[in-house]
């Protein structure tokens, strides 16, 4: 077999590799959040995480996990969708990741939709979270169906709005543009290969998340 088709079936190989790897982070990440492991939880981020206002570093992130889930949750299940994974070059990548949570908290059982968007990072050979965004569309006790505005529903506070769409200009341009009765609507070239959700984004910015 000629060397360039050795050298491409080892890129082939080790990008399916790299997908299942990445793709077992965010299972990874699910289980370990569940079960209160936070170790093997922040073991799954570069180890220079940044984790905000200045601070960096794994040790950082378990303090404000441990903070995050001792305050507000007795127990929480995470339930992961659909994982679309893109790679920006041999050791970078990104991730969108569709996850229904349900959690207990106080007297309320609350319901989540949510998505992460993910940056990831091979690091020494292995693949870790760089970021992950998580962008939410409502919370709600079990028992009241969250329609309306204003979804994100947690007890003892006020309700507000998530960041589910934002991520994504489509979800406004679409309501904002009804189609013209018996005009046929125009097109768009599909997205070129690894660049699917970088064209659905069109350059929009992170937004501010908002935590739970």
């Amino acid at each position: 077999m000629p060397e360039s088709s050795l050298s491409s079936l080892a890129q082939r190989i080790d990008r399916l590799e790299s997908t299942e790897e990445i793709r077992q982070l965010a299972g990874k990440y699910s289980l370990s959040l569940d079960m209160r492991d936070l170790d093997a939880h922040v073991g799954l981020f570069a180890p220079d995480v940044r984790v905000g206002r200045g601070k960096t570093g794994r040790e950082h992130l378990k303090q404000w996990v441990d903070s995050t889930l001792r305050d507000q949750f007795t127990g929480t299940s995470h339930h992961l969708g659909q994982h679309i994974i893109e790679f920006v070059d041999v050791d970078h990548a990104i991730g969108v990741v569709y996850s229904k949570n349900e959690h207990e908290t106080g007297p309320e059982w609350v319901t989540m939709q949510m998505l992460y968007w993910d940056d990831y990072e091979r690091i020494d050979g292995r693949w870790y979270f760089r970021r992950r965004l998580p962008c939410y569309w409502y919370a709600s006790d079990l028992n009241k169906q969250p329609i309306g505005d204003l979804k994100m529903r947690w007890p003892g506070r006020e309700p507000y709005e998530g960041t589910f769409h934002d991520l994504f200009p489509s979800w406004k341009e679409f309501w904002d543009n009804r189609p013209v009765d018996d005009q046929l609507p125009e097109v768009a070239e599909p997205a070129p290969l690894e660049q699917f959700l970088l064209s659905m984004r069109k350059d929009t910015p992170a937004p501010k998340i908002r935590v739970r």
